[in-house]
């Protein structure tokens, strides 16, 4: 496999190798893939949980006032 990378790119990826963190350009590729993928499966159960959330208030019969409820959602998911 082939990756071409932006010129600034590169240079981070270089200079990475060369503080002796990583071996290789592979390794720091490697563990770039692997932060994205956990930061990918962070960001879906994060909206999972959000879309349970909504499901729970709609199907809720109590009545919430909504600058309360928006408080304490942007508390929650912060």
């Amino acid at each position: 496999m082939n990756v071409s990378l932006t010129p600034a790119l590169e240079k981070f990826v270089q200079d990475k190798v060369a503080t002796g963190l990583y071996n290789s350009v592979s390794e720091v590729i490697r563990e770039a893939i692997r932060l994205l993928i956990s930061t990918e499966s962070v960001s879906h159960d994060r909206l999972n949980s959000l879309y349970k959330d909504i499901d729970a208030g709609l199907n809720d019969p109590v009545s919430h006032d909504g600058v309360e409820a928006m408080e304490k959602l942007l508390k929650r998911y912060e």
